[in-house]
């Protein structure tokens, strides 16, 4: 299964839009979608994205390269509440590539990005599988990874116009 990128009416200005499905079973007692499925929605478009591009997971540890990694910290804001099933997206960028640890940025908005519904920011460590210690990125994945950098903003005029605030 590949990943392919929303067309919007008008694209996100860094990083790419991931299709993410809320199902009826998402949503809470409230009817609202339970605040533990936003990250989770956001976790899932990151593994399709990254799949997209020849990196997986199947069972192997060892063998897992640069999927082997930990949370090391994750921040999610609520900004309103999805409120019925359907399509939506998730906004993913990098905001920092270090040379063992990254971090991401994402929002989950509706499916052409213009509305937000929640943002954050999480950081990953790629550790060894045997030692389960820091250790570099591959650079495939740095290539990758480089290519969703957020651009620096210049001053608060330049910042994010998708209404997510920096992270």
């Amino acid at each position: 299964m590949s990943v392919e990128s929303l067309q919007t009416p008008g694209p996100v200005p860094y990083g790419q839009l991931v299709p993410v499905t809320v199902h009826f079973d998402d949503l809470d007692a409230l009817g609202m979608l339970h605040n533990s499925r936003y990250p989770l929605l956001v976790e899932r478009a990151w593994a399709e994205y990254w799949h997209g591009r020849g990196f997986g997971f199947d069972g192997d540890w060892a063998a897992a390269g640069d999927m082997c990694n930990v949370i090391k910290e994750m921040r999610v804001s609520y900004e309103r509440s999805v409120t019925s099933p359907g399509r939506y997206a998730a906004h993913l960028w990098v905001e920092r590539l270090g040379r063992t640890g990254l971090t991401y940025g994402f929002r989950l908005c509706s499916a052409d990005g213009t509305e937000t519904y929640a943002h954050g920011h999480r950081v990953l460590v790629r550790v060894d599988a045997g030692t389960l210690r820091p250790t570099p990125w591959s650079d495939r994945a740095r290539a990758i990874a480089t290519e969703l950098l957020r651009p620096a903003a210049d001053d608060a005029d330049a910042a994010d116009t998708t209404g997510a605030e920096a992270a």
